[in-house]
């Protein structure tokens, strides 16, 4: 069963027990600013086969709103995460999402936590001027394709002083997102923060103006990631900046990977037709639990523009040497401090996967 709310008047919801939830949607308008304070816990059914679509509670088309008040949404994920197709795919594209924000305007979510959810915790979609403030996101390393915040089509949106635990990307930014700020953001596990992948399919929007500072990565497969798709659609990507970084155990702290080919599903030997411009790394520090601590692999048919290194210090200890730096067309800025030294080794002929 599905509830539905047609929005027309102010609402302040408040929930301070521990309940258990169908799919539930908040559609707007509004008439006045919405407020929801939840207290307690939201429980999902745990079996998949209860949700008809791929998502849980939906807030959809509303200006000037609010949730807040600490409380928690657990979607009951971990027994979806066995199901065939997921474990042995990691694919669960059917599966419901947490929270959906679609087409909202003028939105915060502060002091809320997400656990466990079946896909997505949290899908943004077509917003405008969205902060998460706060924000929790707790999930087991191994649950698959349970990105933290996925973020499409959006412009203005803020990720701060939150805390990412999950088994895929803390972040994600996909096609159209513009204009995004993530600060303060402490990811890990999870598969770092990643734009991408783009380009996938065809009409993508382009990716412009994107600000990722003061976070830091702990046992994270990735760090700080750029991925687009090789052989498929054309498409671009510019004003990109990762700055004031701490990585802790990081397989791959800095890369792009424009051979992005997880499952072996694409045109690997084709080169991607997205276009990276004006890029920054700075002031970027910690360990790497590999040695390939620095990728930079871009298309070899529209090389990466305007990549800047500055104040790079990523030291790797193990029986496989120190850290190095590995890079294909580019022609980077360097400055300041950089260890590993800049494209201190070749890059493999087929070059490992990333998750």
């Amino acid at each position: 069963m599905a509830i539905q709310f047609n929005c027309v008047s102010s609402m302040l919801i408040l929930v301070l027990l521990s309940i258990s939830s169908v799919e539930a949607t908040l559609d707007g308008p509004c008439k006045a600013p919405i407020e929801i304070q939840v207290e307690g816990t939201v429980k999902a059914p745990a079996d998949p086969g209860s949700f008809k679509e791929p998502k849980w509670i939906t807030f959809n088309r509303i200006e000037n709103f609010k949730l807040s008040g600490g409380g928690l949404f657990d979607g009951q994920g971990t027994t979806a995460y066995k199901r065939e197709g997921c474990k042995n795919h990691d694919y669960c594209g059917s599966l419901p999402i947490n929270l959906r924000f679609d087409f909202l305007t003028n939105a915060m979510i502060q002091d809320i936590t997400t656990k466990d959810s079946k896909q997505f915790h949290v899908n943004v979609l077509g917003c405008k001027n969205i902060t998460f403030e706060h924000f929790t996101v707790s999930a087991r390393d191994e649950s698959p394709n349970t990105d933290g915040i996925h973020i499409g089509r959006s412009d203005g949106v803020n990720v701060l002083n939150s805390e990412i635990k999950t088994g895929d990307d803390c972040v994600s930014i996909g096609d159209g997102s513009k204009n995004l700020v993530i600060n303060g953001v402490t990811c890990g596990p999870g598969h770092g923060i990643s734009i991408g992948s783009l380009e996938l399919f065809k009409n993508e929007e382009p990716v412009d103006g994107v600000t990722v500072k003061n976070c830091t990565f702990t046992n994270t497969s990735n760090g700080v990631r750029i991925k687009t798709w090789p052989g498929a659609e054309p498409g671009t990507c510019s004003n990109i900046h990762f700055e004031d970084i701490t990585v802790t155990n990081v397989s791959s702290p800095i890369i792009i990977d424009q051979k992005y080919c997880p499952w072996n599903k694409c045109k690997i030997n084709e080169e991607s037709k997205v276009k990276l411009r004006n890029i920054s790394f700075k002031n970027i520090h910690g360990t790497s639990a590999l040695p390939e601590a620095v990728k930079i692999i871009c298309s070899a048919t529209l090389p990466c523009e305007n990549v800047e290194h500055a104040d790079i210090e990523i030291t790797h200890s193990g029986p496989t040497g120190p850290a190095v730096s590995q890079c294909s067309n580019v022609k980077p800025k360097v400055s300041g401090k950089q260890n590993p030294a800049p494209w201190s080794a070749p890059i493999p002929a087929k070059p490992t996967p990333t998750a």
